[in-house]
């Protein structure tokens, strides 16, 4: 497998390969071996270290340093926030550059020659490396890069890949344990002491290598029995912990600092080593022990287990006193250093807790959140209890969230709470909360902790406040709900007259949003378009007033304005490379896309929204861009929808969905009730499950179609008035269309035609297209069976040219039934091939027809150029096209 995908990267198909197995199964001699001899490829190396962890992105600066000289070539926002990851710029560094410009950097250097980065100890990488790499491990396409990495099986930090091919080793028994005893036995192995050994270690390589060494040669021939126990029955790690014993005194410290280092430089072992009277000597008896190794400048242990035996087996005193003289070897590295402080700390110190806010700082300046969160938790321990306390928990919890550890973030938020008394960040720390509990947990808990956190704030910050107040208000039109007794418009006043327009346009937002908790819409509608025309001229770039302007324009089917903010924030999210924002404004730009007919681009979106939200580390996100591409599937009749469906009820079993998962479940509905179609009774009840009005008025066509077929026009009928409710209050074109089509196939005698053709004509002023298609198929349905065939036809050809053009199959053929039913041979036109590309072409074919070159179009889809160069030159093959000007003039819908 390693061959394979060595072979693959050198012809460009890019990969990566997960090597598993537990301690002494061969990983890391396997992967030497792998690449020990590959003179066309550029062969990196990297490897997790365990008392490393805690640093951010420190293997990922060692994989990457042979490369440094490129960095210069990246897409500027790229290279800034790498280089700041790094550590080699001072700024603030965007995590999810510095995760592309990863990708961008190996695919860079797969030009020249082929790249295989081999990562080792896995498992002991610090967070940020391994969420950089394996965001480039997941985006690997059209590249000559292979990643290899090693990862322990069975220890307690776990290297969490399952999505990546993976190869499990096991252990060795026959021919391949002899050759491993008798590497250091002087005679031959007796097969039955070899299948003893083998049992009793489960084959284990570097068990059976040390077995060797411990065992005499009379032992493994046969003629001596064998010890009982065996010297391993502790474990391999024992072996290691005796050989370690017999070693003089300052030898240990030797290896104890050893141990206990991250650098890996003889100079800083041999300093620290020096301050513990543990010189020349003390080093020369490691090596010979075979614990320890130099090769120039650098100093390896064994085997990780070495590591461990030796760090576990010191007393606290003694790993403090290597810690103190690593500290003072490493003035010049003022994270490491501060990290070894704080490892000498069994008491509050007022300086270690300095040089760890410093860590933390730096750290999150890069991007390395998972870092700043374990540094500012470290110095909240070492912390007098108090206000102090509590800040420095609340910035390590909202590290944490940022990083994509909720688990961590809600601990460390819930033992902020008893030390933060102060006003504003108090109000801070329960939006934090209310935050991560929406995402991940539970809509109604999130709700209540605004609340709280709006109440707090609105003694001190009316600002805060406002803001506070508007996004409660704004979960509460998606249903949230508190036990306490508080209205979101009465914690705080009405927007002052000599405010900002972004103030009083969040004041406004914040009334409509209540509006719609109260389902009056007329008001609501008033409300947003207040805000919107406060906003329209001089557009935000609030990471909060901005998509909630967004979701106001859906909440009232303001389809031509919902699609351009959402537009607009996706423009903005790309450009700043905000992979979260990326994500949200994919997610929820699809529910307009979709009702505009723009399936492909709702396809695309969601398509490229779902690696985004598992790449948060929140995998309940990846449900709603599943079920859309479930839902885009099934209005197409395609049979992949059933098994996205699938997906989503998995999802939803294993983990909280959070706030959308209302409307998660009103899709899931609506699609189940397009692959019934054709049993109504069965598409009636999925439909009639559907709760959120937003998705009831999406669905409402199938819903009236399908109680008119089953006979319970009485279903159709409660819809529609909750519809006619909506379309008095807002006004537009599509409510007015809707509510007609409603009207005319719940009625009885000629009272139907007047009313198709009022919503006929308030669907020229609607950007809904398949509903205008649904009304053409409807009425053309209603004239045959009127014997009106010739007028028939008009309608039914315009609704199959539209269902044609979508790619909705099922109805495409249920019109084509219908027009030759009315004696009109039904012919397929040639509609536009577009809807033969894959979601990911799609998107490219997209941005290059918007000019972008492909480098520019690979820092918004988070991919490589040469991915892009891939999928290009599909789309070319399967539109016919041969140039950007070629592709830029056709006249298709993505």
């Amino acid at each position: 497998m390693i061959a394979a995908a060595l072979e693959a990267a050198r012809n460009g198909r890019g990969g990566a390969l997960v090597v598993r197995g537990v301690a002494g199964s061969g990983k890391s001699t396997l992967l030497a071996e792998a690449v020990a001899d590959l003179p066309d490829m550029t062969v990196l190396r990297t490897s997790g270290v365990e008392s490393e962890s805690p640093l951010a992105f420190a293997a990922l600066q060692r994989l990457l340093w042979p490369l440094r000289a490129r960095v210069g070539t990246l897409p500027a926002p790229q290279q800034a926030a790498l280089r700041a990851a790094l550590g080699e710029a001072e700024g603030e560094g965007d995590r999810f550059l510095a995760f592309l410009g990863t990708l961008s950097l190996l695919a860079d250097a797969g030009e020249d020659s082929p790249v295989v980065a081999v990562v080792d100890d896995a498992h002991w990488l610090d967070d940020a490396s391994a969420a950089a790499l394996l965001f480039a491990a997941r985006r690997l396409e059209a590249e000559h890069v292979v990643l290899l990495f090693a990862a322990r099986e069975g220890d307690d930090r776990r290297f969490d890949a399952p999505d990546l091919p993976t190869v499990l080793l096991g252990g060795v028994s026959g021919p391949d344990a002899d050759a491993l005893l008798a590497a250091r036995a002087d005679a031959s192995i007796d097969p039955a002491v070899r299948d003893h050994l083998v049992e009793a270690t489960a084959g284990n390589p570097l068990a059976l290598v040390e077995l060797s060494s411990a065992l005499s040669g009379d032992q493994l021939a046969g003629r001596v029995p064998l010890p009982t126990p065996l010297p391993l029955t502790g474990g391999v790690e024992r072996a290691f912990l005796d050989r370690y014993r017999r070693l003089p005194d300052d030898a240990q410290r030797l290896l104890l600092v050893a141990a206990a280092d991250d650098t890996g430089r003889l100079t800083v072992v041999r300093d620290a080593a020096d301050r513990l009277e543990a010189g020349e000597e003390a080093l020369d008896a490691a090596e010979r022990a075979g614990l320890l190794s130099v090769d120039g400048v650098v100093v390896s242990l064994y085997h990780p287990l070495v590591r461990s035996a030796v760090y576990r087996a010191a007393t606290s005193a003694g790993r403090r006193a290597a810690h103190r003289a690593l500290a003072e070897a490493l003035h010049d590295d003022a994270d490491r250093r501060a990290w070894h402080l704080a490892a000498t700390a069994d008491r509050p110190d007022v300086h270690v807790v300095s040089a760890l806010d410093g860590v933390a700082e730096r750290a999150a300046s890069r991007g390395g959140h998972e870092a700043a969160a374990a540094a500012w938790s470290r110095a909240a321990e070492l912390t007098e209890s108090g206000e102090d306390r509590g800040r420095r928990l609340y910035l390590a919890a909202s590290s944490a969230w940022l990083g994509a550890h909720p688990s961590r973030a809600v601990a460390l938020a819930g033992a902020a709470a008893p030390h933060v008394t102060e006003p504003v960040l108090r109000a801070r720390l329960l939006t934090l909360q209310g935050q991560i509990a929406w995402n991940t947990r539970s809509l109604n808990d999130g709700y209540d902790l605004i609340l709280q956190a709006a109440q707090v704030a609105a003694e001190v910050d009316e600002e805060m406040a406002q803001q506070l107040a508007m996004l409660a208000a704004s979960l509460s039109a998606f249903g949230a709900r508190s036990p306490r007794p508080v209205d979101p418009t009465t914690l705080v006043g009405p927007g002052s007259a000599d405010a900002g327009p972004r103030a009083r346009a969040a004041d406004a937002l914040r009334r409509g949003f209540v509006a719609v908790s109260d389902r009056d819409w007329a008001t609501a509608s008033a409300s947003f378009h207040e805000a919107f025309e406060l906003t329209d001229a001089d557009p935000v770039d609030d990471h909060v007033l901005q998509p909630n302007l967004g979701v106001a324009a859906w909440l009232v089917d303001d389809d031509e304005r919902c699609l351009r903010l959402h537009e607009e924030q996706l423009t903005a999210a790309r450009r700043s490379g905000a992979l979260t924002m990326v994500e949200h404004a994919l997610t929820r730009g699809v529910y307009t896309q979709v009702s505009t007919g723009a399936w492909s681009t709702a396809a695309a979106a969601a398509a490229e929204a779902l690696p985004l939200a598992s790449s948060t580390g929140h995998l309940g996100m990846t449900a709603l861009p599943t079920v859309e591409l479930a839902l885009v599937e099934a209005l197409r009749g395609d049979e992949g929808a059933d098994l996205h469906l699938d997906e989503v009820a998995e999802i939803r079993e294993r983990h909280r969905v959070g706030i959308t998962d209302s409307i998660v479940l009103d899709l899931m509905q609506w699609a189940r009730a397009l692959r019934a179609a054709d049993q109504p009774d069965t598409a009636l009840h999925h439909l009639n499950q559907v709760q959120g009005p937003w998705v009831r008025r999406m669905a409402a066509p199938d819903l009236f179609d399908a109680a008119v077929r089953s006979g319970r026009t009485d279903i159709a009928q409660e819809w529609l008035d909750e519809l006619t409710v909506f379309a008095a209050g807002v006004g537009t074109a599509a409510a007015t269309a809707l509510v007609e089509h409603g009207r005319a196939v719940v009625a009885v005698g000629n009272d139907a035609e007047e009313h198709f053709r009022r919503a006929l004509a308030a669907h020229v002023h609607s950007p809904r297209v398949p509903n205008r298609a649904r009304t053409e198929l409807a009425f053309g349905e209603w004239l045959r069976r009127a014997r009106r065939r010739v007028d028939a036809r008009e309608h039914l050809r315009a609704a199959l040219a539209t269902f044609e053009e979508l790619g909705a199959a099922p109805l495409a053929e249920r019109a084509a039934q219908e027009l030759r039913a009315s004696g009109e041979t039904a012919r397929r036109r040639d509609v536009s091939t577009a809807t033969d590309l894959t979601a990911q072409e799609r998107q490219v074919a997209a941005l290059v027809r918007q000019g972008l070159s492909n480098k520019d179009a690979a820092a918004r889809l988070f991919v490589s150029p040469r991915t892009i160069d891939f999928h290009l030159r599909n789309v070319f093959s399967k539109l016919g096209v041969s140039s950007r000007a070629e592709l830029t003039a056709l006249a298709l819908e993505l």
